[in-house]
């Protein structure tokens, strides 16, 4: 009888850690997505279903007669706002930082291929493909995924350098380091070749 007091009363995290996994297995697959498609599932998909499932939970915790059953729902509606609002929030401080490393991680072996099938180019531009990008009516901004053989970007990505670059055609607002070789470079064009 005291073994069965003492487990009624523990805590079961087994709910609200499943809960948080599938949380974060959802709103990074979200985060994978355009960044235009990324906010309209947040804004359009996500905010409704949390706010009905929180009215919903909120409502069960007013008429239920047996509380402690109540605890692990709002562990795992705690957790599910926790993990979404901060993954949004982080979103719009940094649009492509939660995409660029989640799609870098799952397919980074697919993108490769794709930048290393093209041909050498005869101008001296590096090797790229579009990567991301957002925008509208002409205030387009494009990330390319950009091979660079002689890691002469890694310099530019360590101390946020911005400016012309060898084997880039336009200004580069920003470059990034995904490893070795690899790097995102931010341009505020929508083409690659449009400053030529």
């Amino acid at each position: 009888m005291i073994e069965k007091t003492a487990d009624a009363k523990r805590i079961n995290w087994r709910r609200p850690l499943y809960a948080a996994l599938v949380a974060l297995i959802v709103f990074v697959a979200i985060h994978m997505c355009g960044s235009d498609i990324s906010f309209f599932l947040h804004l359009f998909v996500v905010a409704p279903i949390l706010v009905v499932s929180s009215i919903c939970v909120l409502l069960y915790v007013v008429v239920s007669k047996n509380r402690s059953r109540c605890l692990p729902l709002l562990q795992t509606l705690v957790i599910f706002w926790g993990i979404g609002t901060s993954l949004f929030i982080y979103e719009i401080g940094d649009p492509v930082a939660i995409r660029t490393a989640a799609r870098w991680l799952v397919r980074s072996h697919h993108y490769k291929e794709e930048v290393l099938a093209q041909p050498t180019a005869a101008n001296g531009d590096l090797k790229h493909i579009e990567w991301d990008g957002w925008g509208f009516a002409g205030m387009d901004t494009s990330v390319f995924l950009v091979f660079n053989p002689t890691d002469s970007l890694a310099v530019a990505a360590r101390s946020h350098q911005f400016g012309k670059f060898e084997g880039i055609p336009c200004e580069v607002d920003l470059v990034h380091r995904l490893e070795s070789h690899w790097y995102t470079v931010v341009i505020d064009t929508y083409y690659w070749n449009a400053c030529k």
